[in-house]
C-alpha cells in the first residue's frame, strides 16, 4: 500500500522508480448544468525559474508528448465516465532534461464559464502515482475540499530536492481555466 498524502504533504518517489504514471480521477455530481462535463489534465515541465522550458513542455490534450518523451499524456477523456483514473500522464525521469526542476499537474474544466460549471459540481477528485509494471500505488492524494467557484485545480507537483524526486499534494483552486496556469507558468 502506498502513502496517502494530505494537502501540503509530500513524499519521495523512490530512486528505483524511474518510470511511473500519474493518474487523476474525479466524478461529476448528478446535478444537471445542461452541458456535459469535460475535465482535462495537463502537466507543466518547469525550470528553476518556475516557467515551462519551452512551449512544447506544456503537455495536454493538444500536445500529448514532451520533446524528449519524458512526459506523455495518454489522451483526452471527454466524459470521465467509469471507475479509476480518468486521465493519465506517463513520466520517465531518466529522459527529463537536466534543467527540469519540477512538473506541475493541473486539471481544468473545458469551457467551464460557457457551460456554467465549476469544481463544486465535481466529487471524489484524486491524484495518484503508480508503478505501471506492478500496478502498485506509490502515492495518493484525495482532494476532499469543496471548490464551489473554481474551474481549475493544481492537484500536485513533482519536484527535485537534493537530487531526489518528491511529490507534493497542492490542491489549490482557481477561476480562469487552463489560461490561468498558462499565464502563471509560461
Amino acid at each position: 500500500m502506498g502513502i496517502n498524502l494530505t494537502k501540503g504533504g509530500n513524499a519521495p518517489i523512490g530512486a528505483s522508480l524511474q518510470k511511473f504514471v500519474v493518474g487523476m480521477g474525479w466524478d461529476v455530481n448528478e446535478t444537471d448544468s445542461g452541458q456535459a462535463f469535460d475535465l482535462d489534465a495537463s502537466a507543466f515541465i518547469l525550470g528553476a525559474n518556475g516557467k515551462v522550458l519551452s512551449d512544447k513542455h506544456l503537455v495536454f490534450y493538444n500536445n500529448l508528448i514532451s520533446p524528449e518523451g519524458c512526459v506523455e499524456h495518454t489522451g483526452d477523456n471527454l466524459t470521465g465516465a467509469g471507475e479509476g483514473d480518468d486521465e493519465s500522464i506517463k513520466i520517465d525521469l531518466s529522459k527529463l532534461p537536466s534543467n527540469c526542476e519540477s512538473i506541475t499537474f493541473v486539471v481544468t474544466i473545458h469551457e467551464a464559464e460557457a457551460r456554467r460549471q465549476n469544481f463544486g459540481q465535481v466529487r471524489n477528485a484524486f491524484v495518484r502515482i503508480y508503478n505501471p509494471v506492478t500496478n502498485e500505488e506509490v502515492i495518493k492524494y484525495d482532494l476532499g475540499e469543496d471548490f464551489s467557484i473554481e474551474t481549475a485545480i493544481e492537484f500536485g507537483s513533482l519536484y527535485k530536492k537534493d537530487g531526489a524526486w518528491k511529490f507534493r499534494a497542492i490542491g489549490s483552486g482557481f477561476a480562469g481555466g487552463l489560461q490561468k496556469f498558462v499565464d502563471k507558468y509560461c
